[in-house]
């Protein structure tokens, strides 16, 4: 005998009725907004260039082959110079970022309502700005050169460095402060063996991690001015000499690879 369902018996869906049609207004709203975007951009497009592009490409490629292998000896002292650049910038950050972190922790900051936040404000300032920007404002100031570069390097760093260190000083066991004060320990002494075992090597991890980054950053500051091999690149793109943009471009590769190596080594090492 069939059994009758009862008419207010609920038919499970997936979605309610209110949040399928917020799913489908959302969905509206994005398609209506990329079309908009792109209709932007094709206005300030020249298509020309663009279905032009590839044939371009290939005739600059052809010309890019081979390298001017001849022309290495003038980039080893821009190479250095540009490894100059990404550690001694970082070193400097590393300098910086400690005291930064200690006043943004809300453990550590010894003024949370007048300290805290102008140490906030100079990680938020520091990660807004590229190191490319900086590079430009510097090079106006100190002149064309590796100074400039390092000091970017350093000022980009800061907030880097300093926004993961706080974070991590923030997430410290407070047990371990506490038995450090409760010998009677002062402020400096609570900080040197309590904290800082605890975050030394969030501390290292992140300085490594960093040098990583700026290897590659300043591959391009000579762009500006700014000093390394970035300086040959423009130069010989300037003069269109592409056989050795090649080599230059083939050196940043095998530089950024051999950073990238060394700072995993060291990563496993400190791990």
């Amino acid at each position: 005998m069939p059994i009758e369902m009862n008419s207010q018996e609920k038919i499970w869906k997936h979605r309610d009725r209110k949040t399928q049609l917020t799913h489908w207004a959302l969905w509206f709203f994005g398609t209506a907004l990329f079309v908009w975007c792109w209709q932007l951009v094709s206005e300030k497009t020249e298509w020309f260039f663009v279905l032009d592009a590839p044939a371009i490409a290939a005739d600059i490629g052809s010309r890019m082959v081979p390298p001017r292998w001849e022309y290495i000896d003038k980039l080893w002292v821009p190479l250095w110079d540009t490894l100059n650049i990404a550690t001694l910038g970082t070193l400097l950050a590393l300098v910086l970022a400690v005291p930064v972190a200690f006043l943004a922790a809300r453990n550590t900051s010894p003024s949370p309502t007048l300290l805290r936040p102008i140490a906030l404000l100079v990680i938020v300032s520091s990660r807004s700005i590229n190191s490319l920007i900086w590079s430009l404002l510097l090079v106006s100031i100190l002149g064309p050169g590796v100074l400039a570069g390092i000091i970017a390097i350093a000022l980009r760093s800061i907030g880097f460095v300093a926004k993961l260190l706080y974070e991590a000083i923030e997430e410290i066991d407070e047990n371990q402060v506490e038995a450090i004060k409760a010998t009677g320990a002062s402020r400096s002494q609570v900080i040197a063996y309590g904290i800082v075992p605890q975050i030394l090597p969030t501390f290292v991890g992140v300085s490594v991690f960093r040098w990583d980054i700026n290897i590659r950053e300043s591959t391009v500051l000579g762009l500006v001015g700014a000093g390394g091999i970035g300086l040959q690149l423009q130069a010989s793109l300037n003069i269109l000499a592409w056989p050795q943009v090649t080599l230059i471009l083939l050196m940043i590769f095998l530089t950024v690879l051999f950073s990238e190596w060394l700072s995993a080594k060291a990563r496993h090492a400190i791990i």
